[in-house]
């Protein structure tokens, strides 16, 4: 039986640099097993083997797509019967919103000996949380993908553009966000179409079970179930329900957008209302459009109007959470 099992993406772009230490700390603690996978079709048979190992805690290694892979088999492929052990998510992809969320600080070899060490010791409980995770069904999908974090609408536009313009110019991750936000605000000013801008996003229809419907342009869309959100923070209402699914968007105008960056600035974002802002929770998202582009997790989704996007929270599941 080992204590931790590590799944380990060589290919994500921060094990490029990391993996041979990771790999050399592995080496010298007798209770980690360390799988290596570099396709998402190799993550259940990795999960299907490390479920022998019986570990008590599971880590994942990779970018934000190797995580919602390992996730969603994690959760649907039945391996671990109904007591699957707790996740923790290394800080190694470009946003790290899971593995932040989940407490996570410094490096990723770092958090990997603070991981080990909770494992080590008969303080597990106190560090296992429970998190409800998003469950993506589309017209192109046999099963529904897990994920906890969905940008929609700009924000995709704004991550595709990193992805494919900003990133391979070799920048720190923040000094990239900060040029691809720039952009973003640019294609939002000038309206017109520019190559060397970010795509301007479709309008999309939203219907949230229980609290009715919201159409438009946004500049902004977020779907998420994690405790803390990189815009709204952890105040005001948006927290105070029981609801799952936390529902953000921001109308694609210049005046909104400033609107919201002011009071996100001055701690006001989830404490009072702001005009073109929506933040809502539901049961249940249905999001449809004239081929949108949403983002779960690093994985692209295409909202269409005869194929929409659903969203449902699944069940409390167990994660570990580095600080205490």
């Amino acid at each position: 039986m080992a204590l931790v099992a590590l799944l380990s993406n060589p290919r994500s772009t921060g094990n490029k640099s990391l993996l041979p230490d990771v790999r050399s700390f592995c080496a010298e603690h007798a209770d980690i097993f360390h799988y290596e996978v570099e396709q998402v079709d190799q993550i259940a048979k990795a999960l299907k083997t490390i479920a022998r190992v019986k570990p008590k805690v599971i880590v994942i290694n990779g970018g934000d797509g190797t995580v919602q892979a390992a996730l969603t088999e994690l959760h649907q492929g039945g391996h671990f019967g109904d007591n699957p052990p707790p996740v923790a998510v290394l800080p190694n992809g470009k946003t790290n919103l899971i593995a932040l969320d989940l407490g996570a600080s410094g490096t990723a070899l770092s958090a990997l000996k603070n991981i080990l060490d909770i494992a080590r010791s008969d303080d597990l409980d106190s560090h296992i949380v429970v998190r409800q995770m998003i469950a993506l069904s589309s017209g192109a999908n046999d099963k529904p993908v897990l994920g906890m974090f969905l940008g929609g609408a700009g924000l995709a536009e704004f991550i595709l553009y990193c992805r494919h313009k900003i990133y391979p110019l070799g920048l720190p991750n923040g000094l990239s966000h900060v040029l691809a936000g720039i952009a973003g605000f640019m294609s939002l000013l000038l309206k017109a179409p520019f190559k060397f801008l970010p795509r301007r996003s479709q309008p999309l229809r939203i219907s949230l079970i229980r609290n009715g419907e919201v159409q438009g342009n946004y500049a902004l869309l977020v779907v998420t179930t994690l405790e803390k959100l990189l815009l709204a923070g952890k105040s005001g209402s948006w927290y105070s329900s029981g609801d799952r699914l936390k529902f953000f968007a921001v109308d694609q105008n210049p005046g909104v957008v400033m609107r919201m960056i002011w009071a996100v600035i001055f701690g006001r974002m989830g404490k009072e209302k702001v005009d073109g802002v929506h933040i809502e929770q539901g049961d249940e998202i249905r999001i449809d459009g004239d081929h949108s582009n949403v983002i779960l997790d690093g994985e692209i989704f295409e909202a269409n109007t005869d194929s929409p996007i659903i969203l449902r929270s699944t069940a409390p599941v167990p994660f570990l959470k580095i600080a205490a």
